[in-house]
Order: C-alpha cells, then sequence, then structure tokens
C-alpha cells in the first residue's frame, strides 16, 4: 500500500492518503507505452496544409507567347509552377486518413502505468483543497518553492465531470468551481491545470511532477481501478 503525503497550500503536510496495492499494478509494456505516445503525437496533426496544383489554379488557357519566332522556350500554360501564380508540384494535400487508432483497453493501461509509476517516485502529491476566495498567484508559489518544485513543469488534476448525471444535472465546471486557483496558477511557468478525466498520458509524460487535489482523489482511484 501507498501511501500520499497530503499538503495544504502552506506546504505543511496535514496527513497521508492511502493508496491499495491492487490500484498499483499495471499491465502495460514498454512498446505499448511507445505506441499510445506516437499515436496521440501523430493525432494532434492537423494535416491541414493545402496547395494548388496547375489543373487547379485559375488560369486561362492561352499559351504565354507562340510557339515559334520568340527565341524563348515553348510554353503552353500559365498556370505552371515556373510562372507566378502557377500550381505547385508535388505540394502537400490534406491528409485525412492519418488517424492512427487507439485501443481502448491498452489507452487505459497506459494511462494507469504513468500514473503508477509517478506514485512509486514520489513524484504525485495531494494538496488540500482549501477554497480560495481571490487569486493569490504568491501563495502556490510559495507552495511549489516548499516543496522543492519551482521551476519544474507541474499538472494540477481536479476533480470534475465530463457529462450530465442520472439526473439530468449539468455538472459544475472546472472554470467555476476552480476559478480562483486557476488565476492563481495563469501567471505561474511549467503549470497547468486539468480535470481527472480528462488527463492523458503525454500529459503524465511530460510534467514532472503531478498535484492531485484531495477532492479528486476519488476520481483518481477510479482510473487507476481501469474503470475510466
Amino acid at each position: 500500500m501507498a501511501a500520499l503525503k497530503k499538503y495544504n497550500l502552506a506546504g505543511k503536510e496535514v496527513g497521508q492518503v492511502a493508496i491499495e496495492d491492487e490500484l498499483l499494478k499495471s499491465n502495460a509494456n514498454s512498446q505499448m507505452i511507445k505506441d499510445y505516445i506516437v499515436a496521440l503525437r501523430e493525432n494532434a496533426r492537423q494535416w491541414s496544409a493545402f496547395t494548388k496544383s496547375r489543373a487547379e489554379v485559375a488560369h486561362s488557357g492561352q499559351k504565354p507567347h507562340p510557339q515559334k519566332g520568340t527565341g524563348r522556350a515553348r510554353q503552353g500554360y500559365l498556370g505552371a509552377a515556373q510562372y507566378k501564380g502557377g500550381g505547385r508540384v508535388h505540394a502537400p494535400k490534406p491528409k485525412f486518413d492519418q488517424h492512427v487508432r487507439i485501443n481502448r483497453k491498452e489507452k487505459r493501461a497506459v494511462i494507469r502505468h504513468l500514473i503508477i509509476e509517478k506514485i512509486l517516485d514520489n513524484r504525485l502529491h495531494v494538496l488540500q483543497c482549501d477554497e480560495m476566495k481571490a487569486p493569490k498567484t504568491k501563495v502556490v508559489a510559495d507552495f511549489l518553492k516548499s516543496r522543492e518544485l519551482e521551476g519544474k513543469k507541474i499538472l494540477f488534476l481536479g476533480d470534475g465531470l465530463l457529462m450530465a448525471d442520472k439526473s439530468g444535472k449539468k455538472p459544475e465546471s472546472p472554470t467555476q468551481k476552480f476559478e480562483s486557483f486557476l488565476k492563481s496558477i495563469r501567471n505561474i511557468p511549467e503549470s497547468d491545470f486539468m480535470i481527472v478525466p480528462n488527463v492523458s498520458g503525454y500529459d503524465v509524460v511530460v510534467h514532472h511532477d503531478l498535484i492531485v487535489m484531495d477532492t479528486a482523489i476519488d476520481q483518481l482511484k477510479v482510473l487507476l481501478g481501469g474503470q475510466q
């Protein structure tokens, strides 16, 4: 069983959060992790570059100059690549069929594995979610400094829902719930905020440490249990 240290915004330890051993078992391997990260990066490409070929540019079919008698090389079309405004040769076109499919079970396994690594390396911390009545960047900056996380790439994880619950009630937006906290970290370099259901393996990889709000621990355990 792993025990995550819980801190308040003053940087003092105020308790621990236990993570059961069953939630710390991973079945992902290095090749699975690599395939998942590569697929995420490939799918992040827009593939929106588009240029016109000589068949698509708007030009008349008139010859630039007579075929013979001018001493110049024969030319047949003003839309050719050597003319200004002409079509491009071997230019990029949209490739909408380049999406890499990610298996859902593999995706969950990789995210779990990467978060488990953070836990075992003591790079996942729990923050007591005291509601901030007003944005206070200095408070959050001092907290990071006290935990020796200043200057490192940090991802804060809060709780939130992706859709309405069974009663039809719309979930509270993280922007509303953590408004003061979000405003407090937006001027801190290398600091980002996400809700647990939205986190991807790439987010976990690129951030040095994860700081989870204590209100999001239940959602984190659901994620580690492979149910999300």
